[in-house]
């Protein structure tokens, strides 16, 4: 066992306990329960796969560190979820080897949920079971013998059901007798013995594994040649082991498994009993929502709901932001002495700020309908619905929850691909998936929608929402197109298949909606709010001062027009405060950008909103914030407001016109202007070549997108 941790704060030993379990076991909705708000979300060491982990208060104990491994099916991954699994729990010296083990199945599935449980146990890692969604026992038919179980699977069951937080007490007090007498549960013999072979390998390293027992031992013959763990020089006496006894890593993994049912299948027939038949209601509701014709149909009106609420539940929330902002702004400025300091956090930090949290209801509202479709069993069918189409685009069923994912956020919908096994369809969809419009690109999409498109209504569906989601349905087809293109550049003999369980429909739990939700709301406002703030500041000083001779003579300029014109003092300042930002260093940003920009209708105030935002996009927005902001006398004018007013001096046009809007959409639908989602897809592919690929080419389909679109409707 591993000696317990402890904290930095006390000298008591803190306990980690690990949730491990098969996908749609109900774990995350276990960890939710277990731990409230009381999380935190990281990485696993030297991987970018997400990890959960939060404190669970049991008395007696010092804080119970609770992780939240990745759903895995058995210990011979096909993905790099399972992967990680393995390597954290055969590395006994790891810094995240639990002390103990909660193993959740679903009660209703058990037959298919023990075989990692088998071979976690024969690890003699100290485990509870725990029965989940025992809620569906009586709904199910379902008789079982908890005690016979616990005898026989050599472990404490526990039922519980974490959707109506029905036996947390129950698992409570038996995580504390599990950690203060780990062995007391104990199987009478392994649920599997290894074959010949696997015991003549074992017996010429028996000596120099570092194994706990034969089974551990086992697995390292099997998964040497990438488990972290091992030494180098281990894995090559791991391989001659191997080739001298004729051992056949594959069949032997094929073999165990058989016999792992062969061992609990009669386990669970002997106490889990079901009574009676029942018509399923997944099998009736999947009947319509998966036929060939009605599923697509269904999808596809989900999607425009989608969109229409992000407009229609908002608007009220975004209002009420932008006037907090406003009102908050003037009365800084009102009480703050005038100065650069003021105006550095009325012109900067909040027009920044602002600019974007406005945002935050549209992003909480897409992540809510994310959420809800993973929590009712949706997003499994989306992929099995649409496998046969993504096989011909390239990609995987899989694909498609990944391509969902994307429009949240693509750099979780990219570590979503983990668990696509074939190499080819992993890496298309890890270059194609930024295509799709994320949850980041919603700032830019509201504010220029309102000029490119009418605010009126079809058939009860606003022009606006509707064209909200033709950008998103372009970023899908587009992502579809560029993985064809690229399937018919890269080869590949591997062959595909989709390999996934269907979960029952279930009423989402809310608990989880909910914490989700907040999380996710939560890191876009502290990741985005760090980089925006550090922008916004630079700009603001980018956009304030420059170049001394440059701005005196903008100075000059702008007195010799008040004298010319009779200017009143308002119109002289916000006259000033024009000059002096194309005089400014942000000014000349954009005056050097703007001879490439100005093919797609964009001069250089739009410059140098497209400089900053490759950072990050909902830095657009801030940045036309500050930029429109710096002088201006009016405090109470909106950025779209103010936008608006915006004139082209060589044409006498609005700036902003249909052709412009529309162009600015386009290009933003297409643009890589992410640097952390590239540096995700550095760590995923291995090194920097797929990264360039993927920003050169979504560059380019931006900029001569962008151009055609300018140029036809110009």
């Amino acid at each position: 066992m591993a000696t317990p941790r402890t904290s930095k704060s006390s000298s008591i030993a803190s306990p980690v306990v690990g949730l491990v379990g098969n996908p749609n076991s109900g774990k995350s909705s276990l960890f939710n329960l277990l731990t409230g708000l009381r999380q935190r979300i990281g990485n696993f060491p030297g991987v970018t796969v997400e990890k959960k982990s939060g404190v669970l208060q049991i008395d007696g104990f010092p804080p119970v560190e609770i992780i939240d491994f990745p759903g895995a099916y058995s210990c011979y991954p096909t993905s790099l979820d399972e992967r990680l699994v393995v390597q954290e729990l055969t590395n006994p010296k790891g810094d995240l080897f639990p002390d103990a083990i909660l193993y959740v199945a679903d009660v209703t599935k058990l037959d298919k949920h023990l075989l990692l449980f088998t071979q976690l146990r024969d690890l003699d890692l100290p485990m509870i079971l725990v029965l989940n969604m025992a809620d569906l026992i009586k709904e199910e038919g379902l008789q079982i013998d908890v005690t016979e179980l616990s005898h026989r699977l050599g472990v404490p069951v526990v039922a519980v059901s974490a959707r109506k937080s029905q036996g947390v007490a129950e698992l409570k007090t038996a995580i504390g007798d599990l950690l203060r007498n780990p062995k007391a549960f104990r199987p009478e013999e392994p649920f599997y013995e290894p074959g010949v072979l696997a015991r003549d390998v074992l017996t010429d390293l028996r000596q120099e594994l570092p194994a706990r027992n034969d089974y551990h031992a086992l697995l390292l013959v099997h998964h040497a040649s990438w488990l972290k763990h091992v030494p180098e020089t281990m894995r090559h006496k791991v391989q001659t082991a191997r080739v001298k006894n004729g051992f056949h890593s594959l069949r032997a993994q094929v073999e165990e498994t058989m016999e792992r049912y062969d061992t609990f299948e009669p386990i669970v027939r002997n106490t889990v009993r079901r009574s009676g038949a029942r018509a399923s209601f997944t099998d009736k509701l999947d009947a319509v929502l998966t036929h060939r014709v009605l599923g697509p149909l269904i999808f596809v009106l989900i999607m425009l709901l989608l969109f229409q609420a992000l407009f229609a539940w908002t608007s009220g929330p975004m209002d009420g932001i932008e006037w907090f902002f406003e009102t908050f702004s003037s009365a800084v400025r009102e009480n703050l002495s005038a100065g650069w300091f003021t105006d550095l956090l009325v012109d900067g930090v909040f027009a920044g700020l602002g600019g974007v949290l406005v945002f935050v209801p549209q992003i909480a509202v897409l992540f809510l309908f994310i959420t809800i479709l993973e929590e009712v069993g949706y997003m499994a069918r989306a992929a099995y619905l649409f496998d046969s189409l993504m096989q011909r685009f390239g990609l995987n069923g899989r694909s498609v929850v990944a391509l969902i994912s994307g429009h949240a956020c693509a750099i979780p919908a990219i570590m979503s691909t983990r668990t696509i096994a074939n190499w080819k369809e992993r890496l298309l969809t890890i270059l194609v998936t930024p295509l799709t419009s994320c949850s980041a690109r919603i700032p830019v999409y509201v504010i220029l929608i309102s000029f490119a498109v009418p605010k009126e209504t079809f058939l009860g569906f606003g022009y606006q929402g509707l064209a909200f989601a033709g950008l998103y349905f372009l970023g899908i087809s587009s992502a579809m197109l560029s993985a064809l293109v690229f399937k018919l550049v890269l080869k590949s003999k591997e062959r595909s298949f989709l390999m996934l369980e269907m979960p029952d429909y279930r009423t989402p739990v809310w608990r989880n909606v909910g914490i989700t939700v907040w999380q996710k709301v939560k890191t876009f406002i502290m990741e985005a709010g760090k980089i925006i703030l550090l922008i916004s500041i630079i700009l603001w000083g980018l956009s304030t001062y420059g170049p001394s001779s440059s701005m005196e003579e903008a100075r000059t300029q702008v007195q010799k027009t008040v004298e010319e014109q009779g200017l009143g003092e308002a119109e002289a300042a916000n006259l000033l405060a024009s000059e002096q930002l194309e005089a400014s260093y942000a000014g000349h940003v954009g005056k050097f950008i703007e001879p490439v920009i100005r093919p797609l209708g964009y001069d250089w105030k739009i410059g140098i909103a497209l400089f900053t935002s490759f950072a990050a996009r909902e830095v657009f927005v801030g940045t036309m914030a500050i930029i429109y902001s710096i002088g201006s006398e009016d405090d109470e004018f909106r950025i779209r407001d103010r936008m608006a007013e915006e004139i082209n001096p060589r044409t006498g046009e609005p700036v902003y016109n249909t052709a412009t809007a529309w162009s600015l959409l386009v290009f933003y639908v297409f643009a890589m202007m992410c640097m952390a989602t590239l540096a995700v897809t550095k760590r995923e592919t291995g090194g920097w070549k797929w990264p360039i690929i993927q920003f050169t080419f979504m560059t380019v389909l931006a900029y001569v997108s962008a151009m055609a679109v300018y140029q036809v409707l110009s």
